[in-house]
């Protein structure tokens, strides 16, 4: 089942870049006490994930904080050596490139789709969320393109 609006976020254990290499994070830590914007990629340094949907994030991101959001984060089914090198690759120093590289978080919100086809497996749908203290406000969910999930549909949002 899918996460709704009014849902709590799954507090699913993670992975992020730190100093001495991956490091564990909880979802509800993230996510506690916070307004944050969550963003979901099929995959890291695919084409419309790299050309358009972490760049918008990546440009807005003042624009967005200064609505009151205290974080935002990208996350995909990849690993945190993958994550950090896309996100240093697009510049996106204040964002959260969070790893699901299991796609547990994926499959804990019911937001995964199939592309075993393309020899991609299990990986998340294209998603935006604003996230208030664990608690969903806004979910937009894309099956093709960036209508409701790009960084300006979020930002027109707050």
């Amino acid at each position: 089942m899918t996460i709704q609006v009014g849902d709590k976020v799954p507090d699913i254990e993670l992975r992020v870049m730190g100093n001495d290499g991956p490091q564990a994070v909880r979802t509800g830590e993230l996510m506690a006490g916070k307004k944050v914007v969550l963003f979901a990629v099929p995959g890291a340094f695919t084409p419309t994930c790299s050309a358009a949907h972490l760049p918008g994030f990546v440009v807005d991101a003042d624009k967005i904080k200064a609505k009151g959001v205290d974080s935002i984060i990208c996350t995909s089914v990849n690993d945190a050596f993958v994550m950090d090198a896309w996100g240093k690759a697009h510049n996106a120093d204040h964002i959260v490139m969070l790893a699901d590289g299991l796609g547990e978080f994926a499959a804990a919100l019911g937001l995964t789709q199939d592309r075993t086809a393309g020899q991609m497996g299990i990986r998340s749908q294209r998603y935006a969320m604003v996230i208030d203290d664990g608690v969903v406000s806004l979910l937009n969910i894309d099956e093709k393109g960036l209508e409701t999930t790009s960084s300006e549909a979020i930002l027109a949002a707050l």
